[in-house]
């Protein structure tokens, strides 16, 4: 689902990018527009593998613009897996996805009967494509590997708790369904019938 956030006030340590385009949607508004992020993902198709590339190019210029407008600014060399989880609580208030608190009477309800106060987040499932490309984005940039903050024990665990809540929340499952294993062909009921049918003949 694509979530489209409109003009919002700064964080309190950073200033919105100015002329930010993600999902594919061109941010040709004014100043401090910000088009938030969801989930994307490449498959061995042309036209797939380019949209996926578009997209993490997008994500890539929209982190580093906000570092740009980070109070102090910040360089690239010097970002941690701190700075990374700022930049993801700072998207939550462009965030679609309503994400019921524990007091909140339509906790734990896929499909709640009314509106609520609770609080717009960006979907678990939007935040975990957005790292994966910015971790890929990194490395073809030209940082280490090893020291990737996108990749940092910080950020998995940050994703790994709101994935968790958001299902609880939100009454919804993301646990990835097994897939059946195929049935196994029995190679000696194959012979016995083979047997069989050369002795009727």
């Amino acid at each position: 689902m694509d979530l489209v956030s409109e003009s919002s006030p700064p964080a309190s340590n950073a200033t919105a990018p100015t002329t930010t385009t993600v999902n594919g949607v061109g941010g040709g508004g004014g100043s401090n527009s910000v088009v938030a992020v969801s989930s994307s993902s490449s498959s061995s198709s042309s036209p797939s593998s380019s949209r996926y590339e578009n997209q993490k190019r997008r994500d890539w210029n929209t982190f580093c613009q906000y570092l740009r407008n980070h109070r102090p600014p910040l360089s690239l060399n010097l970002c941690s897996g701190a700075h990374v989880l700022e930049f993801l609580h700072y998207l939550d208030q462009f965030g679609k996805t309503k994400v019921h608190n524990h007091n909140c009477p339509f906790f734990g309800l896929p499909n709640p009967p009314a509106p609520c106060p609770c609080p717009l987040r960006q979907a678990w499932g939007s935040l975990d494509a957005l790292i994966g490309r910015l971790r890929a984005a990194y490395e073809e940039n030209g940082g280490r590997p090893e020291s990737n903050p996108f990749g940092a024990r910080a950020v998995r665990i940050y994703l790994r708790d709101v994935r968790d809540f958001q299902a609880k929340a939100r009454g919804v499952s993301y646990e990835k369904k097994r897939k059946r294993p195929k049935p196994k062909v029995n190679n000696n009921d194959g012979a016995m019938a083979a047997a069989a049918t050369t002795t009727t003949t």
